[in-house]
């Protein structure tokens, strides 16, 4: 027999590898796993994998919850997507998006980094970034409409008068309320991304700073070759979740402005929430299940194309 002939070694492993049986997998102890994770499966199956089956089904049809469902096919779909509303919804969805990635994505980086060469007090910097998320959504958001107050007398507007600019309307006006509600989201939210970053940089070799002092490399310069590569995958993780938060943001809208003015700050959330409850008898669930699978789908879609673009970018 020659060198080619003679079976590789694990080759030779997986031939000799007894095959598992029902019997052998009993015998194993796999009835008693199962056993214990009956009730698990039983509860995530009930309480998660049933509702979602249940929203697929009233997708196609035309129910409010009180009188018996009719079965209408892709009618929800085409009505949804014939909503002139709809488009508003996913403009300004889309807009706050932007709007969030642009203000609220390099903030918590920016004061990760800077808290991260901070030598004296760094929990209580720590303690101070992460305070606005402790408050109660509901409660952040009331405060901050008091803050929005058109009037002159109003707080950021008495603020803007002591260096000379003139009261501005905020949420009152259809082009500054979608800017007031991402400034609102991201001084509630940053503080998790603050956590997360600064667990992050401390992860980091300090030998790998210790080289760049060598190089004669300044903190500026430690930042941007040492700590943001070091950082790739966490970035390139909280930019994700960022995109699906804020494409599914509801409180801001709903509290601060309900949609006005003039729609403008009407999100697809938003818009299936008053699909399902705008009528006080029963709203079209049917019309609001087919929206949420809609965003759903496309929060996948969008999810595997971002990982299959960035994962030898964030491999290296």
């Amino acid at each position: 027999m020659t060198a080619i002939d003679r079976p590789r070694p694990t080759q030779a492993a997986a031939r000799s590898r007894p095959r598992r049986s029902p019997l052998t997998w009993i015998r194993g102890g796999g009835l008693t796993t199962l056993l214990f994770l009956t009730p698990m499966l039983v509860i995530f199956g009930v309480f998660s994998w049933w509702p979602i089956v249940r929203s697929v089904v009233m997708s196609f049809q035309h129910t409010n919850l009180v009188s018996a469902p009719t079965w209408v096919g892709w009618d929800n779909f085409v009505q949804v997507v014939n909503d002139p509303l709809f488009w508003t919804a996913v403009g300004n969805t889309a807009w706050f998006a932007f709007l969030a990635l642009i203000l609220g994505y390099p903030i918590p980086l920016v004061a990760a980094v800077l808290m991260s060469e901070v030598k004296r007090a760094k929990g209580l910097y720590s303690a101070l970034a992460y305070l606005p998320v402790v408050v109660p959504p509901v409660v952040a958001v009331l405060l901050w409409k008091f803050f929005y107050d058109a009037r002159p007398t109003g707080v950021f507007n008495t603020i803007l008068g002591w260096v000379g600019i003139p009261p501005q309307p905020w949420i009152q006006d259809a082009t500054q309320a979608m800017p007031s509600l991402v400034v609102e989201a991201t001084w509630a939210a940053a503080g998790g991304t603050i956590i997360i970053y600064l667990a992050a940089i401390t992860g980091v070799a300090p030998e790998l700073y210790d080289a760049a002092e060598v190089d004669g490399a300044g903190i500026w310069r430690k930042i941007w070759h040492v700590t943001l590569p070091q950082l790739r995958s966490v970035l390139l993780i909280t930019l994700i979740l960022q995109i699906i938060g804020t494409a599914q943001v509801f409180l801001e809208p709903f509290l601060f402005t309900g949609g006005g003015p003039v729609d403008s700050t009407v999100t697809i959330l938003l818009l299936i929430y008053r699909y399902a409850f705008q009528n006080s008898l029963g709203g079209d669930y049917g019309a609001a299940t087919a929206l949420s699978l809609m965003l759903a789908a496309f929060l996948a879609v969008l999810s595997l194309v971002y990982f299959r673009l960035t994962k030898s970018w964030s491999q290296n």
